[in-house]
């Protein structure tokens, strides 16, 4: 008779009050991490928007080459001295505009914190003698919490 008390008392199983804890525990490591997940994958977005904005900034180099110091970057814009009159990448940046001063704006699939799309403004600058052409990037998508940090990808 003991043995069998002995055995019920052993199968008992978790009180209330551990699993409430266990709960707790959990639902505090998800609020930690569900917004670091989140800037994460936003950080990823604006880091492959940038990267899939190489082939424009190559072919603005390549006109502006072309037109020699003279010409500088005018007269480079979408469709026209080898610049691509498209977006031919994928979905990460979208609605890339080139201007004739071969300025890049467009937006990314990364978001700020109310789920709006980061914008970016990619602004070339060709100095006389200088081996390379400079690119110096604004908009939100230079926003350190969330998508470049200051010397990340042409933001300041």
């Amino acid at each position: 008779m003991k043995s069998l008390k002995m055995m019920q008392r052993a199968m008992r199983g978790f009180t209330l009050i551990e699993l409430m804890i266990v709960v707790a525990i959990i639902g505090i490591l998800a609020a930690v991490a569900i917004p670091q997940y989140s800037n994460y994958t936003n950080r990823a977005y604006a880091s492959s928007t940038i990267g899939e904005l190489s082939a424009y900034k190559t072919a603005v180099g390549d006109c502006a080459s072309s037109q020699g110091l003279t010409g500088g970057v005018s007269g480079c814009a979408n469709g026209s001295n080898g610049v691509p009159q498209s977006q031919t990448t994928s979905n990460l940046p979208t609605g890339v505009a080139v201007t004739t001063a071969g300025v890049m704006t467009g937006t990314s699939k990364a978001t700020v914190s109310g789920n709006t799309a980061m914008n970016f403004t990619d602004t070339p600058t060709l100095t006389t003698g200088a081996a390379n052409m400079t690119w110096v990037m604004t908009g939100t998508i230079c926003d350190p919490s969330r998508g470049m940090r200051p010397g990340q990808g042409d933001c300041p």
